[in-house]
């Protein structure tokens, strides 16, 4: 019998000597083909164009809709890896709302002293709101309902991740003269030095994008002056590119062969976390670039913002009923997906034995239940106290 160890993936450790420049290039030489993909609209400089108002009522149909995220996680996979939904979030998910309320957070952040930079940036160079989507639901919960009902976030989010992902936020704003950022990849081992990436052999590597979706909501128009991200497409296809991202030869590649999509207020992309990307300069004198920065996280990782769902839950409670009454099902359940914990563990196994299943009962399988039985909400916030006193140690 004639082996095939040569064909087998790798589980060796990476290291500089894997950055193969030649190959990298033609890696992300490919062409991206809209006959390809049956569901876009268009490709526009190797990128995919969703028109998101008609797939969202394409995707109205069970069948259709897994056909759809079968394509866009090929997209994201072995695609271009990146995706553009325009016209992705509109009045009907109180988009002009919602930027006014990020702004008067941002306001408030200037009077208090507040001084939010970032991984990437120094404080002033941008202005970031942290756990923005805490703050929207304890704040402002009819806000954070129409926005997160959005039906395109759960479509590309299930696609990607699975059931019971996990949404985090954070507002960036990248003020006029803001630098450009450094082309990177993103969480798990793009948070990493180089070194420590190092340390994680390659089929790590290739596990860490599947463990979160990267995707940013435009809350404002964004004109190529104004810096909108800058990406290469296909480079998420690239194993070594953990460790490749920081070297020169790559950096040089990056800056002479990246690309640019101007948005309009309300369109969103996602793409691979894996995927070249960085964050442009903002040339303008005048536009305060405004973005929602979504990090969707599998149910299997952990996400990189801390977030209380329980406290969003009890925000929220009153108006998961609402939406449960005018009959909007899909409303509730990407509100729902959006904002409680998807997945049973990790869990206190002396009090949450798994006896009647392989795992307990949801925090999103609470909130279902108590909407549908119509649970007060003292009854609903001890239940659902009760539930995370079974998850502590």
């Amino acid at each position: 019998m004639t082996s095939n160890v040569s064909q087998s993936p790798r589980t060796d450790r990476l290291s500089e000597i894997d950055c193969d420049i030649d190959e990298f290039q033609r890696l992300v030489s490919r062409t991206t083909s809209l006959s390809d993909y049956r569901f876009a609209s268009d490709v526009v400089k190797n990128v995919l164009i969703y028109d998101a108002p008609s797939l969202v009522d394409t995707v109205a149909d069970g069948e259709t809709r897994s056909l759809v995220q079968d394509e866009l996680a090929d997209a994201l996979l072995n695609g271009p890896g990146i995706v553009v939904f325009k016209r992705a979030f509109t009045t009907d998910n109180a988009l002009d709302e919602t930027t006014a309320y990020f702004h008067q957070v941002i306001e408030q952040q200037h009077r208090s002293g507040v001084s939010s930079g970032d991984h990437f940036a120094k404080p002033g160079a941008n202005d970031r709101i942290w756990s923005a989507l805490q703050k929207l639901a304890v704040e402002r919960p009819d806000l954070f309902a129409r926005y997160y009902s959005n039906d395109i976030l759960s479509l590309i989010s299930e696609a990607w991740l699975g059931p019971m992902y996990q949404v985090t936020s954070a507002i960036n704003v990248v003020n006029p003269g803001g630098n450009a950022q450094n082309p990177h990849r993103d969480y798990h081992l793009g948070f990493m030095s180089t070194d420590t990436a190092a340390q994680f052999r390659a089929h790590i590597h290739r596990l860490s994008p599947a463990l979160t979706l990267q995707g940013a909501v435009a809350h404002c128009d964004m004109p190529i002056e104004s810096g909108p991200t800058m990406y290469l497409p296909y480079s998420q296809k690239f194993e070594a590119g953990y460790i490749a991202f920081n070297l020169p030869e790559f950096r040089q590649y990056f800056a002479e062969n990246y690309i640019q999509l101007p948005l309009e207020a309300g369109d969103a992309v996602f793409f691979n976390p894996a995927l070249f990307h960085a964050a442009g300069h903002n040339t303008s004198s005048d536009i305060y670039r405004m973005a929602n920065l979504l990090q969707v996280s599998s149910p299997f990782g952990r996400a990189l913002d801390s977030v209380d769902r329980d406290a969003i839950c009890t925000a929220l409670y009153p108006t998961l009923l609402q939406l449960a009454s005018d009959g909007r099902d899909r409303a509730l359940g990407n509100v729902i997906a959006a904002s409680a914990e998807g997945y049973a563990f990790p869990s206190n196994l002396d009090l949450d034995q798994p006896i009647s299943g392989l795992a307990g009962e949801t925090h999103a399988e609470l909130v279902h239940r108590a909407v549908a039985a119509l649970m007060d909400l003292p009854t609903f916030v001890e239940a659902q106290a009760a539930l995370a006193a079974r998850h502590r140690p």
